[in-house]
């Protein structure tokens, strides 16, 4: 018979950087806040959230999982970051890379995550390179699946070939919910109108999104033919990273990745997602009897730091009422 979706619900401290940064909520104050809506997963950026980055103490360890215990969550996963310019006369070797990277897995063993997100542009030699350390340590690496990027880029797939020919359980992908917008962000078109974008410009950049028409194309019409100013050609241009990708080819992918990165722009006062299909992403998931962790990534607080205060946790706590919803309306096979 029908069993309840096993669909997780998390929150990446991402999503609090204008608070955190301002320092009008702590980390614990972000956790406290996830666990009260009941996202349950915690996704920690160490370079952002512990100061004494990359020398975290045991000391320091057991305060993170102590915390995360105290509040009844768990930390879900570790974003790494992989400067490959670590002078400004040369890049990163690979020996450098696979150091890095190491560094990194070793850390979130010590934190106790299993699910560690990769950098899109980390080359699967590079990966292949550190699989033996992830599989000692128990940690799954996966590469971020982010837009413009899309499930079936050549990139990407070289990753998901990699691990196929290895064999390996701890390598695979990490999708970012962006690759599914579905509709061109409201708070975008705003501030660009806000910036000296003329309405018309603005719908015809719109209209275009939405018939899917190539970025490239509409850039053209606007910076050419239309005489675009700074700022329609701006909006244009974010055109290169808003994909619609087909949410049904999650299903055929879901064996590789354990984590996802729920990207946002804005809640509706309804708790509605304008932008990116969640409704079509989570049946998808669900049918396939996913259960990692859909984690909240507010990405809206630039769009509207000129005109309104940012209230990240309003946003998140729609977007979990979204979450409650759609997850609730869904099954999996028993």
């Amino acid at each position: 018979m029908p069993m309840p979706s096993t669909i997780k619900r998390g929150v990446s401290l991402y999503s609090f950087q204008e608070e955190l940064f301002l320092r009008q909520m702590t980390v614990e104050d972000a956790i406290a806040f996830a666990a009260s809506i009941g996202a349950t997963g915690i996704e920690v950026l160490p370079e952002q959230n512990m100061p004494s980055f990359p020398n975290v103490s045991d000391a320091e360890v057991a305060w993170w999982k102590d915390t995360v215990a105290k509040h009844g969550c768990e930390l879900s996963c570790y974003d790494m970051f992989l400067d490959t310019k670590i002078r400004k006369d040369r890049p990163m070797t690979d020996e450098e890379q696979v150091a890095s990277i190491r560094r990194d897995l070793e850390l979130c063993h010590r934190l106790g995550i299993r699910s560690m997100r990769i950098l899109v542009f980390v080359r699967p030699e590079i990966l292949e390179k550190c699989v033996p350390y992830a599989e000692a340590l128990d940690v799954h690496m996966g590469v971020e699946v982010h837009a413009p990027w899309h499930l079936e880029h050549a990139w990407i797939l070289r990753t998901i070939d990699t691990a196929d020919r290895l064999g390996t359980k701890h390598l695979g992908i990490l999708p970012d919910m962006g690759i599914f917008m579905k509709h061109y962000p409201p708070v975008f078109r705003a501030r660009f109108e806000r910036q000296g974008a003329r309405p018309e410009v603005a719908q015809f950049i719109v209209d275009s999104h939405e018939a899917k028409i190539m970025a490239e194309y509409t850039i053209y019409e606007v910076a050419v033919k239309m005489g675009g100013n700074k700022a329609e050609v701006a909006m244009a241009e974010t055109l290169r990273h808003a994909p619609y990708a087909n949410p049904k080819r999650l299903a055929e992918y879901a064996p590789y990745f354990r984590h996802i990165q729920a990207k946002f722009y804005e809640m509706t006062p309804e708790a509605t997602d304008p932008s990116i299909s969640y409704d079509e992403v989570i049946p998808v998931l669900a049918a396939a009897e996913w259960n990692g962790y859909l984690s909240s990534e507010y990405e809206g607080n630039r769009w509207i730091q000129d005109v309104e205060p940012v209230d990240s946790r309003e946003q998140v706590r729609r977007q979990h009422t979204m979450f409650e919803r759609l997850i609730g309306a869904t099954t999996t096979a028993s």
